[in-house]
């Protein structure tokens, strides 16, 4: 695991999530808690936390989760809370590389035709019942 720090950004080798400084600032924001203003030692920290939780490797181990939750109490926060946090961004990049492109002029596609009615009684008809549901595709707010 490797964090790259230049004057205004910080990167991981393992992770997409960054650190950056304001321009002209000594203020720093995590990708992936943007509304906290944090100095450079807290945003270090935030990195490292991204990795630990970030590694497969460490799930059980005892050393590991002391060193997380060390780096979140310099953030001001739960371990939990970053495990949401990171939880989130990784959700909405799923969302977003698995949404077919979208041009503005393209043109729906036809509805599929409904099926045929089934005769059931007297002069009854019904409709089949579906065979599969809909998945939900809600991101966390």
């Amino acid at each position: 695991m490797t964090i790259d720090i230049n004057q205004r950004e910080m990167t991981s080798d393992i992770t997409p999530e960054f650190a950056r400084c304001a321009q002209g600032e000594e203020v720093w924001s995590l990708s992936w808690l943007p509304e906290q203003r944090l100095t450079r030692e807290q945003a270090h920290a935030g990195m490292e936390l991204d990795e630990i939780l970030s590694d497969p490797e460490v799930v059980f181990d005892d050393a590991a989760h002391s060193e997380a939750a060390e780096r979140a109490a310099r953030l001001g926060i739960l371990v939990e809370h970053a495990v949401v946090m990171l939880a989130q961004r990784l959700a909405e990049r799923m969302h977003r590389e698995t949404l077919p492109p979208c041009p503005a002029d393209a043109a729906l596609p036809p509805l599929p035709p409904l099926p045929e009615p089934m005769l059931t009684g007297w002069f009854t008809a019904t409709y089949a019942p579906a065979t599969t549901g809909a998945r939900s595709q809600h991101l966390w707010a």
